[in-house]
């Protein structure tokens, strides 16, 4: 698969709340957009849409020639994706769903086309498989709303092509996209899983009666989300600039030697990439009850998919 820039149509598979939002981003963005879901009505209300979130757009800066007429509908998917070099498919959040969907795009599109998929939960190694060519399918999982927020996780399967990752992450940047690439799958992604770990411990707190919902509400709004908008997560920067001087110290001493890794530290890499590792808990308090370490990443799965459905 070649890594120069994507051009010419892009189509977008499923046009619900999640699949009209990355529409109107790409017409934004000057693409023409083919968009294809079976449902009746799905034309007008992705239409509706579109018109809704275009004032938004307008307001942060089109693209030369970007206009909502570069819409194109047509309920049948193979005459849809045909010739686009990029799909982003948004059916609903079921594998059965999701490999048939694929089937059908990559009998069709382009043999360089490179397919994404904004599933919140599912991984693409249970439904890669099932397309032609799956080394060019991968996960592009927004933030919804997708025309709005910039994050995009990019991740492969056991069968997606490095290639396709590159050329994934290259194009979402080049749109305006904040893309990072998770080097492992794992249910939930990332921020989702980040911010399953906040609501963990919000229910925490109003159920230990700390804080009412309102005080634990006040506190991260008036509080760390008003630097973490300013300065980002500032956590990130201090844990990794501490790794980075522990493991500079250890080879000083002993360049033989392999570091160990903090608790803290151990935490950290398994909550991305263990199911048994355990959420967090401050030393000398209990965790409450065992639902607390049990259906981890199902409960991961439930806050993801609250994010924003995706039909």
């Amino acid at each position: 698969m070649g890594l120069g820039p994507i051009s010419g149509r892009i189509a977008v598979v499923g046009t619900g709340v999640i699949g009209a939002s990355w529409a109107a981003y790409f017409l934004a963005k000057g693409f023409d957009v083919a968009a294809t879901d079976p449902a009746d009505g799905a034309e007008k209300r992705l239409r509706t849409l579109v018109d809704g979130f275009w004032p938004a757009l307008e307001h942060i800066g089109l693209a030369a020639g970007a206009s909502p007429s570069r819409l194109r509908f047509d309920p049948d998917i193979a005459r849809a994706v045909e010739g686009c070099a990029f799909i982003q498919e948004n059916g609903p959040e079921r594998v059965d769903v999701k490999r048939n969907l694929l089937a059908r795009i990559s009998a069709v599109a382009p043999s360089d086309s490179l397919i994404a998929t904004s599933s919140s939960g599912i991984l693409i190694s249970d439904i890669q498989d099932a397309a032609a060519s799956p080394e060019r399918v991968l996960l592009g999982h927004p933030f919804n709303p997708p025309h709005l927020i910039p994050l995009v996780e990019v991740v492969g399967g056991r069968l997606t092509s490095k290639d396709a990752i590159k050329k994934a992450l290259a194009f979402y940047g080049s749109i305006g996209k904040k893309p990072i690439h998770i080097q492992r799958e794992v249910k939930g992604h990332v921020a989702n899983r980040l911010q399953a770990a906040l609501w963990r411990e919000a229910f925490y707190l109003v159920e230990q009666g700390i804080a009412s919902v309102e005080d634990v509400d006040t506190a991260i709004a008036h509080g760390p989300g008003l630097r973490w908008a300013l300065r980002h997560c500032s956590c990130a920067g201090a844990l990794g600039a501490t790794a980075r001087k522990l493991v500079a110290r250890v080879r000083q001493h002993n360049p033989q030697r392999r570091p160990q890794r903090s608790d803290c530290a151990r935490r950290c890499r398994g909550a991305g990439r263990r199911r048994s590792c355990p959420p967090y808990q401050p030393a000398g308090r209990p965790v409450v009850g065992p639902s607390a370490t049990q259906g981890r990443d199902d409960r991961t799965i439930v806050t993801a998919q609250s994010n924003g459905p995706n039909r």
